[in-house]
This record gives C-alpha cells, structure tokens and sequence, in this order.
C-alpha cells in the first residue's frame, strides 16, 4: 500500500494464514526482526517501522523487543502496536497512550479454546483422572476408591473477570452443569452479568463460596499478585483454583503451602510466573495440580482466527480507520495528529 509505511513483525505471525491474506492486497513493507539479529539491524528497523506486530506472552519476547518507553523512544514513527492474542502483557499501554501510539489485541480470538481448556481442567480435577492416570502407570496397590471425585453438576463456579473468556465459560459451565455462576468484575455492566446468568459478588465472597475459582481477567498493575496466600486462606478446603489467563496473579509458591497444608483440593494452572516453570517448581510435584504449558488458547482454529482479525485490524489502521479491539482510546486523537505527519514524510520517500 503505497505510503502507508513499514510494518515489523518479531520472528512470526501466529500463523502462516496471515501472510497469505496479506499477500492478496495491498499492505505495508513487512521486514521481519529477530532475537538471533544483531543490534544494529534491530535498531535500524524500529528507527524506520511505523507498525508494530508481535507475540502477546511476555516469556517469548526478551525486553528490547517488547513495547515500553524505551522501545518507543527507539521507533519515533511508531504509530500502532498489535499482539497476537488476547494478553498484551508485552506492550506498556500507558506508554503507548502518552507517545500516541495505538495498541490492539486480537481478543475473542481464541475465547472457544481457553473457554474448552478451563472446562476440561474442571472435570479432570473433579474426576480426579489425571491423578489416577500417574497412580495407574507407576505403581499398584491402589482400589479405585482412593480416587474418589465429584459431580460438577450443581457445583458453585467463580469467576475472576467477565469478559470474552469468563463469559463463554459460564454459558457453557451453567448448560452443561447447572452450575451456580458468580463473578467478580469492577469493569463490567450489570446487564452483562444478568444476561450471563452470573451473580456479581465481591471477590472475598467468591472465594468463599466457589468450588472453582477461576481467572479470566488481564495481568495489569491492578490484578499483579491479586490471589496470594490471605485470598486462598478464604476458599473452603475443598475447592479448586484454576489459571488460563495470565501468570503473576496467582502467588504458585501460596498456593503450592496451601495444597500441601490440605487447604485447598488442587490447582489447574496453564500460565506461570516464568514460563516454562523450573522443574523443581512446587507446583509441579504435587499429583493434585494438572500443570499445561500456555496451551489453553493455542488451537489450528484459534491460531487462523487470531490471524485473521490482526490482519483484518491492520488493514482498517491502514485505512485511517478504527480498530475493532483497540486497548487505549484515548490514544485516538494523538495518534491522528501524528499519524498525518508522519505518514506524509512516508509517503514523500516513495
């Protein structure tokens, strides 16, 4: 797309459909930055880009190439930043807000699959089958008594955060288990929660009453270690706690006191403080915690979907159009001052 600038990508779209679409039209110079790129050519490339695409976990970029004050004192043509998925812990909004930088995410992309990843954890966790799975292979003299699960049928499920993901989890957990729904979310409307069939509770209330307890909120400087151990000190001794949004919000090494004290029944985590975890991680040698690497949103259709809403967002930035999933908005006005500028000097250049 004539004069519309230079997009940069770190090492890969989230899937190789991105480029295909991409090629069908008309669409920024790519130019493709590596970890493995010398400095100079790292530099060179955020010095010219006016778009930025890059992974949404943070354990995948190292700091010079995610988005903070000093990224973007690096790349003053900057104009708009986008993560693959729906987590943008890599891109400091504030910052991008006061340089005038646009950030979007590609939430709701791969909402199915978390949503599917977090049921999955609660039945296993209730059936108890992955523990017996690990008893069956490496030992005997066990009765199938000593696994004895539960029902979620009727079970209490609390859910800290209603937005895309927690939504999709309560429809399916309440049709397809009557469960009762609470939530706790400052940010959402109460229509939202009455249309859901969620009840809006404080979290000390949730964590009181839940059987699941289970995250679907963003890692932001609000939610950094929100559970630690005097919020799991409130659930009762046989609920669970479940994490498919973000690590850094759940203290592990807490909840790892907390499962061996016989205080809470067991954990299904998805996403680490570091990831992946150490292997002498506390977490991970306890038969009660189901651990997965960050693989609740990653499917062949979560993947192609997500690919297509950042090239679907890009293709409307491109256009002087705003995005569907734009972060910051108030960052709008800025960007459009800046935007004028300096895609004209772009376009000079062609």
């Amino acid at each position: 797309m004539p004069g519309i600038g230079r997009l940069v990508y770190f090492e890969r779209w989230i899937d190789p459909l991105a480029q295909t679409l991409l090629s069908e039209g008309p669409a920024a110079e790519m130019q493709r930055v590596s970890r493995d790129d010398p400095g100079d050519v790292v530099e060179a490339a955020f010095l010219d880009a006016h778009w930025y695409q890059l992974t949404s976990t943070r354990g995948e970029v190292p700091e010079a190439f995610r988005v903070d004050a000093r990224l973007l004192g690096r790349a003053p043509n900057l104009l708009a930043v986008s993560t693959h998925g729906a987590g943008f812990d890599t891109v400091d909004l504030e910052a991008c807000t006061r340089a005038g930088v646009l950030a979007v995410n590609q939430s709701g992309g791969n909402l199915e699959a978390v949503a599917e990843h977090t049921l999955g954890l609660m039945l296993m966790l209730s059936k108890r089958a992955i523990e017996a799975d690990r008893h069956m292979r490496r030992e005997r003299g066990w009765v199938r008594g000593d696994f004895t699960g539960h029902d979620l049928t009727g079970k209490t499920l609390g859910l800290v955060g209603l937005g895309n993901v927690g939504r999709r989890v309560a429809t399916l957990a309440r049709l397809a288990f009557s469960m009762r729904m609470l939530a706790h979310d400052p940010y959402v409307a109460d229509d939202v929660f009455a249309e859901h069939g969620v009840e809006r509770v404080p979290l000390a209330e949730l964590l009181g009453e839940a059987d699941f307890v289970s995250i679907h909120c963003p890692r932001t400087p609000e939610t950094e270690g929100m559970l630690g151990a005097a919020e799991l000190a409130c659930m009762k001794p046989t609920a669970f706690v479940l994490n498919t949004a973000r690590g850094g919000m759940l203290d592990e090494y807490a909840l790892a006191d907390a499962l061996a004290a016989g205080r809470l029944a067991g954990a299904g985590i998805d996403v680490w403080d570091v990831e992946p975890p150490p292997l002498d991680h506390p977490l991970l040698g306890r038969d009660n915690v189901i651990a997965t690497p960050h693989i609740a949103g990653v499917t062949a259709e979560a993947r192609e979907r997500m690919a297509v809403y950042a090239v679907d967002q890009w293709r409307h930035i491109w256009r002087g159009e705003r995005p569907a999933r734009l972060l910051n908005p108030e960052a709008w006005p800025a960007y459009l001052k800046r935007r004028t500028a300096i895609l004209r000097e772009a376009r000079a250049d062609d």
